[in-house]
């Protein structure tokens, strides 16, 4: 065999990188024609009420009586409702329903104050990004305005809501905290989804900037010395537009994810139960801990209204996962989610089409499959939800 040719690797990697942003753009134009813009699926009447919070037989008595919005009748009378309907449903309920009756709509009220939700993990693969999205695409679809920033430069979050960063151009929160004159209040940089209350600031490269301009800053100014304030002071420019702020944090302890922590209100930790996971974790815990003593010490923030670890990609059938499970509940106590979140092939597989399992069709998979990944997910968000709702004081 003749020796290996040389190459230039830098050349050879921008072509196939560049290579394949173009297929996957073509992709996009292919899922999402005529505009690239992704669209989102009609919910039948029972995903609705459970949404809702009321029985099937309730809104079907609505629709029944003329009341609410005018759902799409479709084969054997099955009823199915827009995103934008549910919103519609909501607002109906809360101005109709009993004196006494549970509000359905629960935008924040006077004295509540915004919640930001750090999803947090140092290492790679610990199912942050898909907890991030599924989580705030639950409180939209629950009746919340929320934000969802995408924090990590590798925009794993943002391709699952449409976006392609290299080819988009569109900006990332660094253009709202960078230290130049070039800096943009942040609702320039907030996007609309195909969820009608959730927002989105997308990530792109760029963001990497942050970790490079913070340590030059901090040698030549106060703004530098108090980078862990900017993300906080930026979302307050737009407190009253949201109710829960997502934040997907890069799987690094960096200035970004420090910024992050000091502007959240809580922190929820992914972790896969398995030996090497969990003494990754463990360092990182160690690492955030003495950063965040050190901030705090000249001046940052810190109060965080909960913290809890969430278990992703759990396998019931896997006793090396059940055991490191129990070690968990053990040493974690009340900061470990009842629920955990289980492996399921319709997640990763709705991920192949750049979509989260609330946006794909019921009957793309066995109904089993969906339904065991469907029931785990809410369970997982309902029990965040009932976090947030405590924070406000609310039971």
């Amino acid at each position: 065999m003749g020796a290996l040719p040389p190459f230039e690797f830098d050349e050879k990697i921008l072509g196939q990188g560049a290579e394949i942003s173009r297929r996957l753009d073509q992709l996009r134009l292919e899922n999402f024609p005529p505009d690239a813009k992704k669209t989102l699926r009609r919910f039948p009447m029972s995903e609705v009420a459970h949404y809702l919070g009321i029985s099937p037989n309730n809104l079907k008595r609505l629709h029944l009586e003329g009341k609410g919005p005018e759902p799409l009748i479709a084969a054997a009378g099955r009823r199915f409702y827009t995103a934008e309907q549910m919103m519609e449903l909501r607002h109906y309920l809360d101005k109709n329903g009993r004196s006494d009756a549970k509000k359905y709509v629960p935008f924040r009220k006077p004295g509540e104050k915004l919640q930001v939700v750090a999803v947090v993990n140092f290492k790679g693969g610990s199912g942050k990004t898909t907890t991030a999205a599924h989580l705030a695409q639950h409180l939209a679809l629950t009746g919340h305005r929320v934000l969802v920033v995408d924090l990590d430069p590798q925009a794993s979050l943002s391709a699952l809501h449409g976006f392609q960063p290299e080819l988009d151009g569109n900006p990332s929160l660094y253009d709202a905290i960078r230290y130049d004159d070039k800096r943009r209040p942040i609702s320039d940089v907030i996007l609309p989804t195909n969820f009608p209350l959730l927002e989105i600031i997308p990530a792109n490269l760029e963001l990497q900037e942050f970790e490079f301009d913070t340590p030059l800053s901090m040698q030549t100014s106060n703004e530098g010395k108090r980078f862990y304030s900017r993300l906080g002071r930026s979302l307050a420019e737009v407190d009253e537009r949201f109710d829960v702020v997502v934040i997907d944090c890069p799987p690094q302890l960096g200035f970004l994810t420090l910024t992050a922590l000091t502007a959240s209100t809580s922190v929820l930790v992914t972790v896969h139960p398995q030996m090497l996971d969990l003494m990754s974790m463990s360092q990182f815990l160690l690492m955030l801990g003495n950063f965040v003593k050190s901030i705090r010490e000249k001046g940052a923030p810190v109060k965080i209204d909960w913290l809890r670890y969430l278990i992703t990609r759990f396998e019931p059938t896997d006793v090396p996962q059940t055991r490191m499970l129990g070690f968990m509940q053990t040493v974690l106590a009340e900061e470990l989610l009842k629920n955990p979140m289980l492996k399921s092939t319709a997640i990763s597989d709705a991920g192949l089409t750049k979509q989260t399992l609330y946006e794909v069709e019921r009957k793309s998979f066995s109904r089993d499959t969906y339904d065991r990944a469907i029931e785990a997910l809410d369970a997982v968000n309902f029990e965040v939800q009932g976090l947030i709702h405590r924070a406000w004081g609310r039971m």
